[in-house]
Order: C-alpha cells, then sequence, then structure tokens
C-alpha cells in the first residue's frame, strides 16, 4: 500500500482507494494545464474550455472554473452508488467536511 493510500469505511459504505486529485479554479483551463506541462513536466490527461486534467507521478491536478466546480480534493472510491456521471466516464458526488471544505467522492470505470 502506497503511502498515499488511506483504507477508511465512510458512514455510507465507500472505502476511501487513495486521494485521486485536488482541484483549484482558474479562468482558463487551457492555459494553466499548459502552464503546468511546461514548468512541472505533467502530462496532460484532458482539456478543453472548462476542464483541464494533468498527471503527476503521485497525483492528478484539476483546474475547474468557478461557474462548473468548487476548489476541492477528491478521493477515489470502490463503491459509489448515485452520483453525476462525467464525460470521462466516472461518477462523483460532492460532500463538505465538517469545516466546510468541499470533497469529492469519484469512482472510475475500469
Amino acid at each position: 500500500m502506497g503511502r498515499s493510500t488511506v483504507l477508511v469505511k465512510t458512514s455510507s459504505g465507500e472505502i476511501l482507494v487513495k486521494i485521486d486529485h485536488v482541484a483549484i479554479q482558474v479562468e482558463n483551463p487551457r492555459l494553466a494545464a499548459d502552464w503546468y506541462v511546461e514548468n512541472f513536466g505533467a502530462e496532460l490527461l484532458y482539456v478543453d474550455d472548462s476542464w483541464g486534467f494533468v498527471q503527476f507521478e503521485n497525483v492528478k491536478l484539476a483546474f475547474v472554473i468557478k461557474e462548473q466546480h468548487p476548489p476541492h480534493f477528491a478521493f477515489e472510491v470502490e463503491n459509489l452508488d448515485g452520483g453525476i456521471l462525467h464525460r470521462d466516464g466516472s461518477r462523483s458526488v460532492y460532500k463538505q467536511d465538517p469545516w466546510g471544505n468541499a470533497f469529492e467522492l469519484v469512482k472510475y470505470e475500469r
């Protein structure tokens, strides 16, 4: 088990597998993704005018626009009932921790 892996049962039964990504709000996801690819050697996974995704060795970084997503961190889970189906085939739900921070539980269809 890697250092970024966490196995925890939540109240709804999901098992948190690992921190999947951190999402930051930007005005232009294309420019942000390109900047992180050029300056930090990230791998570009996806980008359009409303959302970008880059991969580092240990975590992914998402670039989101304010109108569509809050800044958040995401846990990949093994099981998830319901949630929103995304363009990449993943399904997720947003929640808040006791301090008001947004987090996402995401399940990828592999």
